[in-house]
């Protein structure tokens, strides 16, 4: 149940504290704005006399014309949902409009939505990362993934209202204590490693422990061997129909390989497969008598792959990164690499740019550099004799 609103200095000030929070928070109206601020008192008593001071500070602002007028983030950031939702409509998945949707209602609009965009500082956006670390779902942070995907929703937001004339310009967005610049690259399998998994898969498909996990064993091997002879995203297989995957003749050898339209966060893209895509996609299809509309992997054996993993003891690359599900992706990426294809091709087909392959899986490719080219040495002219 939500506190009562308490009415202070003759109403000019509300004090009241938003559900599932600890602070109370003081708001009032200048120039026809409305401005919130929080007290950061848990008491009462002590959040009134915070709120006072914070008011009449602000009213002597208000009195010397340091109160900034204009549009509010809140306004700015409903605008650009809507143009965005239709301008991008068919080339994002209405999931990925959604979750920018939902970054905006529940995080970014309840803390900058009042502030006038002008107002907006790089100190405020480092306020948010402080805030959103310390008031995370179930008392944990958010992953640093989340949070740079709520800040990126935030800065198209801002650039939607620079590109108005809302906003003269963009404030400083990035992390002022830079984490150090190593990149942690991706975990893949190498070469040995993946013939060690996936003889283990195959020998845990025709021999599994309990005849009532064979099926979720076989299905185990072709997910692995489908991943790492398509190079998709675990939640781009995850959506795979039947329908989207065609088995066609292709290249100078006229090979058999899956021609698949691949619905992912950014629409629908294409890719084609190696050869060894078409049989395990083959026995999905047959094992499950699938039909058009069907998913190819109804259900991830994670739990499966993990255990797999653990009695492998390859858990971890040799530099302590975890392997997931997603390592079969870098499996395939690493290996076209190391088996001298083109990396423009590599990503154009796996739906990425040349410059994130380069960057996290430079490590994995130092076998493609020419050593006759790196170590050429410039031939010395032979020493003039000198005349008698």
């Amino acid at each position: 149940m939500a506190d009562a609103v308490h009415r202070l200095l003759g109403g000019n000030v509300q004090l009241f504290r938003r559900p599932r929070s600890k602070f109370w928070q003081a708001r009032a109206s200048f120039n026809g704005r409305q401005i919130t601020y929080s007290t950061k008192e848990e008491s009462l008593a002590k959040a009134k006399d915070v709120a006072e001071d914070w008011f009449l500070t602000l009213k002597g602002k208000a009195a010397r014309g340091e109160i900034k007028t204009g549009k509010t983030f809140k306004e700015a950031a409903e605008r650009y949902i809507d143009e965005f939702e239709i301008v991008t409509q068919g080339e994002r998945s209405p999931l990925y409009v959604a979750g920018h949707r939902r970054r905006l209602s529940l995080y970014l609009i309840p803390f900058f939505g009042s502030k006038v965009l002008g107002e907006i500082t790089s100190g405020m956006i480092q306020d948010y990362r402080i805030h959103r670390m310390k008031n995370g779902r179930d008392g944990k942070p958010p992953s640093r993934s989340t949070l740079h995907q709520e800040l990126v929703c935030f800065r198209q937001a801002l650039k939607f209202a620079n590109r108005h004339g809302w906003m003269p310009a963009l404030p400083d967005m990035s992390a002022p204590y830079r984490a150090s610049s190593k990149v942690s690259h991706r975990a893949w399998f190498s070469p040995d490693e993946y013939k060690r998994l996936y003889e283990a898969a195959r020998d845990r498909a025709k021999n599994p422990k309990k005849e009532r996990w064979r099926s979720a064993c076989e299905d185990l091997l072709d997910y692995i061997l489908f991943q790492v002879n398509t190079g998709l995203r675990p939640d781009e297989t995850k959506r795979l129909q039947v329908r989207d995957i065609e088995i066609a003749e292709d290249g100078p050898d006229r090979e058999r390989i899956l021609h698949i339209a691949v619905r992912g966060k950014r629409g629908t893209g294409w890719a084609k497969s190696m050869p060894g895509a078409v049989l395990p996609f083959k026995r999905m299809k047959d094992r499950h008598k699938l039909g058009p509309t069907d998913l190819v992997f109804p259900t991830i054996q994670r739990e499966l792959f993990n255990t797999l993993l653990d009695e492998l003891e390859m858990k971890k690359d040799r530099e302590g990164n975890a392997r997931t599900t997603y390592s079969l992706r870098h499996t395939y990426i690493s290996l076209r690499l190391l088996e001298g294809a083109d990396i423009y091709q590599v990503a154009k087909n796996c739906r990425t740019s040349v410059e994130m392959i380069e960057k996290y899986y430079a490590s994995h490719i130092k076998n493609m550099l020419d050593a006759g080219a790196i170590n050429v040495r410039r031939v010395q002219p032979a020493p003039k004799k000198r005349g008698k």
